[in-house]
């Protein structure tokens, strides 16, 4: 009787490790990114555990994926111009449509982008721009320019520089009226001299959403970030505002992939299919204060978001900005510029 007992608690116990792990899912994700009630309706309605790991900056993320946690992660939240590197790599599985109706619910301007014709690999998330998110003057209008950075004669005062080197040296690269995606040898020495001196009057480097809080917390005047860190701070705090330089800057596009040795695939896809629900769509953008590629989510987004020209910039605003591009091998420009600003 002994014996038939222990066998079968053994079996209850392999049953429910089993479920276990069929039951998981794995996110790698940017930081205060997704509603944590999203993470937990999802697990109610699928009877699962999410597990939700962060990142600031996309490069270390690429890093860690390429270093052993492409067989951690199911999914991954990655920025537009590094899905042709993770496909050259082999990292992402296809994303089986069947399994993904909510496809149809994505603006058209947000499907079959040029890195990933027919979305084959990769569904929209959130999109948005990187500005300067500031705390207001108190004796004068500010002038929307990147040289409230890189001029030290229109500092606003204390300052953080983003710790990505392809949003910063955007930002640079755009100060001198070039593009974000230069891979001139002479603008790309004017863009490191520029955030090189920049550094010097600094208070450090920071994620996003690292610049945001010094700037909440009075520890900054102003930081680079993305849009959506900035409305939640100008939110929380009527003295700070977020501007879009008008020199242009850049405008993203963060996109859900599948890891191509994803342990719960098709757990990964059920996620997708839920995140593309119109109602949960709207109820992220609402959250996060990025703006929705979800069409049908924006009958269901709060008006003075769709109305916030933070979150949704107006058509003169949208003409100057550029999306980044895979560089493919000079990539490793960007790479040896960076060790240098970092050096200095």
């Amino acid at each position: 009787m002994l014996k038939r007992l222990a066998v079968i608690a053994i079996s209850l116990l392999f049953a429910a490790s089993a479920w276990a792990e069929k039951n998981k899912l794995n996110v790698y994700i940017w930081s205060e990114y997704i509603d944590p009630q999203i993470v937990k309706q999802f697990e109610k309605q699928f009877d699962c555990k999410v597990t939700i790991d962060v990142y600031e900056d996309a490069e270390s993320m690429l890093a860690k994926i390429q270093g052993g946690g492409a067989s951690l992660y199911d999914l991954v939240v990655t920025p537009d111009h590094l899905v042709p590197a993770m496909l050259k790599l082999k990292l992402l599985a296809p994303l089986r449509h069947e399994n993904i109706p909510n496809l149809k619910n994505l603006e058209g301007k947000f499907l079959g982008l040029p890195y990933d014709r027919g979305n084959q690999f990769t569904a929209a998330y959130q999109w948005g721009t990187v500005g300067i998110y500031l705390r207001k003057p108190k004796d004068k209008p500010i002038e929307p320019t990147w040289g409230l950075i890189f001029d030290a004669k229109q500092q606003p005062g204390s300052f953080v520089l983003i710790d990505s080197v392809r949003d910063l040296m955007g930002a640079a690269l755009k100060y001198k009226s070039h593009s974000l995606n230069s891979i001139d040898p002479a603008q790309l020495k004017e863009a490191r001299d520029l955030i090189v001196d920049a550094k010097r009057r600094c208070l450090g480097f920071e994620g996003s959403v690292g610049g945001k809080n010094k700037v909440l917390a009075r520890a900054a005047r102003a930081a680079i970030v993305y849009n959506g860190e900035a409305a939640r701070g100008a939110a929380d705090d009527s003295e700070t505002l977020y501007l879009i330089p008008k020199e242009g800057s850049q405008i993203w596009l963060d996109n859900l992939v599948v890891l191509a040795k994803a342990p719960h695939r098709d757990l990964a896809e059920k996620f997708i299919n839920f995140i593309l629900d119109a109602k949960v769509g709207a109820q992220l953008s609402n959250f996060t204060q990025f703006a929705t590629p979800n069409r049908a989510a924006r009958l269901f987004i709060k008006p003075e978001s769709l109305n916030n020209p933070a979150i949704y910039p107006p058509p003169e605003v949208m003409a100057k900005l550029e999306f980044l591009e895979d560089l493919g091998a000079n990539t490793r420009l960007y790479d040896e510029i960076w060790t240098q600003i970092k050096a200095r």
